[in-house]
């Protein structure tokens, strides 16, 4: 029995209707998610204007979790292979989130006397983003890398402590040396230091009220009175700020007394500063 040509139509309409919702319905690969909605190209005149930003995957690389565990507490590498890099020196690094509501989660800005300019953090993700690692070097050049990350909702997550727990340890430092440093070598450094971060997203589960952003937004790291490293914060920091970074060897071999000191800077202006003698404890 032969169908009429209306009939025909119809079926062809119901089959494309049905290839659409099937379509609608596939689930989204990883590079889909990566490509819509891109905010980088907006980011990048924001926050470097019209500078020219190179591929830097030959020598540097963003290490994160493709589907984070925790999205408050998201930890990630910005790893440089000093071998590959050709006598360039690292001047600073700005770390973006791109789908944040505070995209520069952190700007780096380092010394020339680091021996490895890799640094190591851990950050709050809102919801699945590109995230870009910019350094810019001392002859002015920018490279970039980057990492696309799947989490959700860590600008709001509540905080471990209530505001009146955190208070009772706000800008508590600890400084961290792996035992095994050994002359000639540049260990990492592990500073943690103390505080909600507070992203003025999250609600007190007592009271119910948003609790106001208050944030570590500056640190100055220094070694024998000489700067170190300083950062920019952000809320897009996770509480409790960790930083990873490289000492040079001779400040750790023990043949050379010093210290090293730390100064933070809370958006309320609070400063909280610390020292420690060289080679610090493990």
């Amino acid at each position: 029995m032969r169908l009429s040509r209306t009939a025909c139509i119809g079926q062809a309409l119901s089959f494309l209707i049905l290839l659409t919702l099937l379509a609608v319905a596939a689930p989204r690969t990883a590079a889909a998610d990566e490509a819509s909605d891109d905010a980088w190209p907006d980011l990048q005149t924001a926050i470097f204007a019209d500078r020219q930003i190179a591929d830097g995957s030959e020598f540097m690389h963003l290490e994160a979790p493709v589907r984070a565990a925790d999205a408050a507490v998201v930890p990630l590498e910005i790893k440089f292979d000093p071998a590959r890099m050709a006598g360039l020196t690292v001047k600073t690094i700005t770390l973006v989130i791109d789908k944040n509501p505070a995209p520069v989660a952190a700007v780096f800005h380092l010394a020339t006397a680091m021996p490895d300019p890799s640094i190591g953090t851990r950050v709050r993700v809102n919801e699945y983003t590109n995230i870009h690692a910019v350094a810019e070097m001392t002859d002015g050049k920018l490279y970039m890398a980057k990492v696309f990350v799947k989490a959700a909702g860590g600008c709001s997550a509540p905080a471990v402590k209530t505001p009146a727990e955190a208070v009772a340890h706000l800008g508590e430092m600890k400084l961290k040396l792996p035992p095994n440093a050994a002359a000639g070598q540049a260990p990492r450094a592990q500073l943690l230091i103390r505080h909600p971060n507070f992203s003025g997203m999250q609600m007190d589960q007592v009271t119910r009220y948003y609790i106001p952003a208050k944030f570590i937004e500056a640190i100055d790291i220094a070694v024998d009175g000489k700067p170190l490293m300083s950062v920019e914060g952000n809320i897009s920091l996770s509480e409790n700020p960790f930083f990873e970074f490289s000492l040079a060897p001779d400040h750790t071999d023990g043949s050379k007394s010093g210290e090293m000191s730390v100064t933070a800077r809370d958006s309320d202006g609070m400063v909280f500063k610390k020292a420690w003698p060289m080679p610090a404890s493990s």
